[in-house]
């Protein structure tokens, strides 16, 4: 199974809120109700004091009872304003979940040689595992100078200058001092690695996804796109689709395109078009053309207006202003592994 195959996906549910989120984000809130609250230590059925140790209500952990008679006799009063209050609570939690979910992330960093922005497609950039560089296709594919100004024959990073390795071993020698650095992109791709059985590493699905989960705590959202991808299709572990959704949140929250694309993607198929134009126009500013095609087709269908189809094509047409450049453009024309768009 080779890295690529994480790269897109066509799955079929949307979000569900956790219930204890939810009433942890309406307390964040401070919302107030007009039922009747204990306060303090008070016993909300007989209005006794109590102390730290009395029950409370187990749904809303909102009101306080002296002992287990009083919390059942007050049940029948409670009972509504507690559904109540679970219900804002989940309503509140909804709207602070969106809030942060469709927020644009921040822009991808620029190749740290022409400091133009690096671009998403991922024949556009590589990574190199001698000093952690990722560097556009542009500056790969133009010659290596040294101090002098002489074009060394020699293949060396365009970076830090060393020597690319002779060796598998080497190469994982590599990897390793990156892991070891808690570098996030070194253990990610030693976890596409270590999941597909190549470049010298035994397939082994339990630590990749150990990698995956260490290099999404570290930041770096592809890695969490990997998990929700397997979570989804079953590839090592059981399918979850629930899961999946969460990890696709997560990876399209930090900035990954292709989860962001397929969570438009899970949206439409459910009948949620305007949540599927959010996600798919957050996705096109951040470089992914196939969202692009998903606004057009809302669009054709009438889920979309003409000005979301132009607004969606300005996105795009920002974007690549944004990566293009000469040197990548002759980069890309002399070997189609180093188009960027």
């Amino acid at each position: 199974m080779s890295t690529s195959n994480y790269c897109k996906d066509d799955a079929s549910k949307s979000k569900v809120v956790d219930l204890s989120d939810a009433i942890g984000y309406l307390r964040l809130l401070n919302i107030k109700d007009n039922e009747e609250e204990a306060v303090g230590n008070v016993c909300a059925n007989c209005g006794k004091e109590g102390d730290n140790d009395m029950n409370t209500c187990n749904k809303c952990k909102k009101v306080k009872y002296c002992n287990a008679a009083c919390k059942k006799k007050h049940r029948h009063k409670h009972k509504k304003d507690c559904d109540e209050y679970i219900r804002r609570a989940a309503e509140n939690a909804a709207e602070l979940h969106d809030e942060k979910l469709f927020k644009q992330p921040p822009p991808a960093e620029d190749c740290p040689i022409c400091f133009i922005r690096l671009p998403i497609l991922e024949t556009g950039w590589k990574y190199k595992s001698c000093c952690g560089k990722v560097i556009c296709s542009g500056c790969i594919h133009a010659p290596v100078y040294d101090n002098q100004g002489n074009e060394v024959d020699e293949e060396k990073c365009h970076f830090c200058r060393t020597p690319r390795p002779t060796s598998i071993e080497e190469m994982i020698k590599r990897y390793k001092k990156r892991v070891e650095l808690d570098d996030p992109i070194a253990i990610y791709l030693r976890g596409n690695y270590v999941m597909d059985g190549r470049n010298g590493f035994p397939q082994d699905y339990e630590k990749a996804f150990e990698l995956w989960q260490r290099s999404g705590e570290l930041g770096y959202p592809k890695a969490l796109l990997n998990i929700g991808f397997s979570y989804h299709n079953g590839i090592g572990l059981e399918v979850d689709k629930k899961k999946a959704n969460h990890y696709y949140e997560l990876a399209a929250i930090a900035g990954d395109t292709v989860a962001r694309n397929n969570l438009g993607g899970l949206e439409a198929n459910a009948g949620n078009m305007s949540r599927a134009l959010k996600h798919w126009m957050i996705a096109v500013r951040g470089g992914w053309s196939d969202s692009l095609d998903g606004i057009k087709r809302l669009y054709t269908h009438g889920h979309a207006t003409k000005e979301d189809y132009m607004k969606a094509l300005k996105l795009y047409q920002e974007y690549l202003g944004e990566i293009k450049s000469d040197q990548r453009d002759k980069a890309a024309a002399a070997n189609e592994e180093y188009r960027y768009y």
